[in-house]
């Protein structure tokens, strides 16, 4: 069923402001980021999770010292990381890990 809203473009500005907003934030809780982010820009997917839970065959859309940006696709029902930034719905922010 369609809704006839169109997903917002994930594009070079707001994966700049994400990673901008990720840089400035307290290293903490994966869910307390993610609401964060959430509340700074509503209405876009947006998940959070540890570097090392994406595939190394993936290469980021984004990143900088904090984290990794992918991008993610609602195609077929599921969620899937993807490399098409045409097709992103949303993106992961992959927190690096302290040996990064």
């Amino acid at each position: 069923m369609t809704t006839g809203m169109t997903p917002e473009l994930i594009d070079q500005v707001f994966l700049d402001q994400v990673l901008h907003h990720v840089a400035g934030a307290p290293a903490g809780i994966h869910e307390v980021l993610a609401q964060g982010l959430r509340d700074a820009f509503p209405g876009k997917h947006i998940s959070v999770c540890n570097d090392d839970d994406i595939p190394p065959r993936l290469a980021p859309a984004a990143e900088n010292a904090a984290c990794l940006i992918y991008y993610v696709s609602t195609g077929e029902h599921c969620l899937s990381l993807t490399n098409d930034a045409v097709a992103a719905t949303g993106i992961v922010v992959a927190l690096r890990g302290e040996d990064d």
